[in-house]
Formats: C-alpha cells, sequence, structure tokens
C-alpha cells in the first residue's frame, strides 16, 4: 500500500474515491427505498447532451453536463408529478433526447474531444485538485441537505401520502432529492464515465437492502459497500492493466453477487439452528 500512496496522482485517485464513494452511497439509500434506480442511469446518459454541448462551445463540460443533470432529475420530478405520468417513462423519454442530441453535436462539430472519452468511460487517475474540490463541495452541500432533512426525505421514500398529510412540503423534498441525486451522477462521472456511473448509485443501496432493512444499518451498510467498491477497485487496477472505473463497478457487482448468494444460507442456517437466532439476539 505504501507504494501506491508514494504517486501524487495515486493520492488525489484515493481521496476522490474517498469522496465519491460515500456521497453515492449516500443517495443509493434513498435511491433503493424511493425506488429510483431507472433514473439514475438515465440521468447520466441524458448528461451526455451536456457534456457534448461545452465541449463543442468552448465552455467547462463539467458545468454543463451539471447542469443537464441536474435539471433533467428535476424536470422528470415535476412533468411526472404534473402531467400525472410515471418517472420510469419521462426518464425514457430525456434518456433517448439527451444522447440522441450529444450524438449529434459530436458528430457535426469537428475536432477531436479527449476530454469525451475520459467523461464518457472515466479517468480517476486524471483527477485534479480542482476537481478534489468540485467533489467535496457536493459532498458537503448533499451531506447538509440529508442531515437537516433525514427523518422527512425517509417519511417521503416511504409513503408519501402520509407525509403530506402530517405537513411536509413534499414536492419540495421530493426536487431537492433529484436535484443532490443529478449533482451526484454528474460528480461521479469523473470516476467511471457516464456508461457506468448508474451503478455507484444502485448496487450499494441495494446490497445494503439485502442484507437488513432496517435503514440505519442499511445506510451504514451502504456506505460500506461503496467505500470497499471505490477503494478495492481503484487498488486492484493498480496492480493489474484493467480500467478503474470498470473495476470499481466489477468489485461493486461482485459484492452483491456474494450478498445475494450467502443471505439465503443466513436465512437457511437460522431456520435449521434457532439457537444461533437466539444466542445473535442475545447479543
Amino acid at each position: 500500500m505504501s507504494d501506491i500512496l508514494a504517486y501524487s496522482f495515486m493520492q488525489r485517485a484515493l481521496l476522490a474515491a474517498l469522496l465519491v464513494g460515500t456521497l453515492c452511497s449516500t443517495i443509493s439509500f434513498f435511491v433503493i427505498l424511493k425506488r429510483l434506480s431507472f433514473l439514475g442511469a438515465g440521468i447520466s446518459h441524458t448528461a451526455l447532451g451536456g457534456i457534448a454541448l461545452g465541449l463543442v462551445i468552448g465552455v467547462d463540460p463539467v458545468l454543463t453536463g451539471t447542469i443537464f443533470a441536474v435539471g433533467t432529475a428535476m424536470s422528470t420530478g415535476y412533468i411526472s408529478r404534473i402531467g400525472r405520468i410515471s418517472e420510469d417513462t419521462v426518464i425514457g423519454i430525456f434518456y433517448a433526447s439527451g444522447m440522441a442530441f450529444g450524438i449529434a453535436l459530436i458528430s457535426t462539430f469537428k475536432g477531436y474531444y479527449p476530454e469525451l472519452f475520459a467523461l464518457l468511460f472515466g479517468n480517476i487517475l486524471s483527477v485534479s485538485i480542482r476537481d478534489l474540490l468540485l467533489m467535496g463541495l457536493s459532498l458537503g452541500l448533499i451531506l447538509i441537505f440529508v442531515l437537516l432533512f433525514f427523518r422527512e426525505l425517509l417519511a417521503i421514500c416511504f409513503d408519501e401520502e402520509m407525509a403530506e398529510a402530517g405537513g411536509l412540503p413534499v414536492n419540495l423534498l421530493y426536487m431537492g432529492l433529484l436535484a443532490a441525486m443529478g449533482l451526484t451522477v454528474m460528480v461521479s462521472i469523473q470516476l467511471v464515465g457516464v456508461v457506468l456511473v448508474a451503478a455507484l448509485i444502485v448496487i450499494p443501496g441495494a446490497a445494503a437492502y439485502r442484507l437488513s432493512k432496517n435503514y440505519r444499518i442499511m445506510l451504514v451498510l451502504s456506505l460500506a459497500v461503496g467505500l470497499t467498491g471505490s477503494f478495492g477497485g481503484l487498488i486492484f487496477s493498480y496492480y493489474y492493466p484493467v480500467p478503474p472505473g470498470a473495476t470499481i463497478v466489477l468489485v461493486l457487482a461482485l459484492i452483491f453477487a456474494v450478498v445475494m448468494v450467502l443471505k439465503p444460507l443466513h436465512e437457511r442456517l437460522r431456520q435449521r439452528f434457532p439457537l444461533i437466532k437466539r444466542s445473535g439476539g442475545a447479543r
């Protein structure tokens, strides 16, 4: 491990993995509870239109991509509620339109855009200090939002009608959650790219939900899975010639597969040997 820390680019990459892993795992908790998994994939692919627009007009593609990602997330929530259309239908439209817009821009304007490849497939090893500051700022803003409205967000995830009856500003909180989700997706693109970013905001929460239905434990487990996948994939890619973004997602997928296999085995053992359950409860 000491040889990894000897390189400044690996130090920045590890810090980026910590920041993005924490951010994605936190949002993943709400994504799974609110069943917004497909929205994550749709936002990331729609952001391609914003990224391409920034590249061809000479504006920071991260900025334009963020505007597209957050705008898409909030527009999806607004249209689905005002027009009474499901989120899946709306994001399916944005998904295709954003991708088509990005492809059309890239094919129309001549030139070579090396940044595009990095944003499509991720390049955590090229993370700069500026990128780290952006990740840290995004993490700080989203964590403040989550900490301030944690109970309220849980309420709208479990039962919106009851939350609204209790006087909570359901629509405002939902839009805030979608905006946080869009920002998370765009920040995470630096890590694994547009193509794979959905895995970062789905797998940690899905694995945690499989292990525990207690929301406190689930949140902790989501963080553990996300950080293990981020650090594990990055370290593995350092020793083997595999792209870090793909490796991170594969490690997360492996963790989820292990959880899917071991959970039923654990439940069978508890049924066959009830003493295990009692002893565990006594602790």
